[in-house]
């Protein structure tokens, strides 16, 4: 997939749901992967054009895994002109050390976002930028259906009244396979989880499920998606 591909698809999500507005400072949340990479570059395409004008920031928060590096990062946001910020923090110690989780994920995303979301604010953001894309969404739907009980996923949208920043999902048109093309395409700086629990948590059971379900009744993902958009997160516009 090209870039233009890319932030077409974009700038449909940030139409749709108004998440961009004038004078907006956004954080993109950078963990290394496929998908905040593309997100950046995403952002970072539209900034030019985009009637609502916009800054940039890319922060990652550095969970404290050992022989992590973040230097081809720093280098093509160098090459953006994005400034660019790495939080230090002991969150896979305390997580993997000190508390021994044995389901660690719910407590490093909330400890992960505490750290982006303070130092969004100290940098004078008003967003965050995280880079779900569709199959997140429909992941998210299966896993709250599964083991909730309920039938709920993650709003486009969020506003946090208590740290007064919004967060925005500006990828969520966005097949995870389309992420894959571009990223091979432009040869990004993708870093690997060092998490030991990467690739043997509840989504990634969701994921093989749903990849299953799609190989034996095929387009049944789009469906879902559409089925979500139209109940649950209707676009705004």
């Amino acid at each position: 997939m090209k870039l233009q591909q890319v932030m077409s698809l974009t700038r449909k999500a940030i139409d749709d749901y108004r998440m961009i507005e004038d004078g907006d400072k956004i954080a993109v949340g950078i963990s290394g992967g496929k998908d905040s990479l593309t997100l950046l570059h995403a952002l970072n395409g539209l900034k030019r054009f985009y009637p609502n004008k916009f800054e940039l920031v890319a922060i990652t928060v550095d969970l404290g895994f050992k022989n992590v590096d973040f230097e081809r990062i720093k280098a093509m946001a160098a090459e953006m002109n994005i400034d660019y910020h790495v939080v230090a923090t002991d969150i896979s110690q305390i997580i993997f050390e000190d508390r021994k989780e044995s389901n660690p994920c719910s407590l490093c995303a909330k400890m992960r976002k505490g750290a982006l979301n303070q130092l969004a604010k100290e940098l004078g953001c008003n967003k965050i930028a995280y880079a779900h894309h569709k199959d997140d969404v429909v992941e998210t739907m299966m896993m709250s259906l599964i083991y909730e009980g309920r039938i709920h996923t993650f709003s486009p949208k969020t506003y946090l009244d208590r740290m007064d920043l919004t967060v925005i999902r500006p990828l969520m048109y966005m097949n995870e396979a389309d992420v894959i093309g571009f990223v091979n395409k432009m040869e990004l700086p993708v870093l690997k989880s060092p998490c030991p629990v990467d690739g043997y948590t509840k989504r990634e059971y969701i994921k093989d499920l749903l990849k299953n379900i799609n190989v034996e009744t095929p387009g049944v993902k789009e469906r879902m998606f559409s089925a979500i958009q139209a109940s649950i997160i209707p676009p705004l516009n």
